[in-house]
């Protein structure tokens, strides 16, 4: 398998438990991003096969970073993880073409289960 994935959460406590619980599964983590600018520029220069996104950063939301992806042509897969939960904004996520939508708190498993779900190999 060996998936690279680049994760993006302001959160480094959350940026870890994703980590864990992806290598433990056998992803690669191809880096890490804190905010949306970093988010962008290590995602056109990586090219992850798979992105998990947070909604809200520091600087930008998730949901403008989708749109940036999706204008330049990015092939990365995107999971959007988020403490909101509202279905507008779940919904204006999947629109903007992320694959699906995780809502904070989630266990290992969930997160796993969605990405393998959406991930074709």
């Amino acid at each position: 398998m060996n998936k690279s994935v680049l994760i993006v959460d302001d959160s480094l406590y959350m940026r870890t438990l994703i980590k864990d619980a992806l290598q433990g599964a056998g992803y690669q983590i191809a880096g890490e991003a804190a905010n949306g600018e970093e988010a962008i520029d290590l995602a056109f220069e990586l090219e992850p096969d798979i992105i998990t996104l947070d909604n809200i950063l520091p600087d930008m939301i998730g949901t403008d970073i989708l749109k940036v992806f999706k204008e330049e042509g990015l092939s990365s897969k995107i999971i959007m993880i988020s403490a909101v939960g509202q279905d507008s904004v779940i919904s204006q996520g999947l629109d903007l073409g992320a694959l699906a939508y995780i809502v904070k708190p989630f266990t290992s498993e969930t997160l796993l289960s969605t990405i393998s779900q959406n991930i074709k190999e």
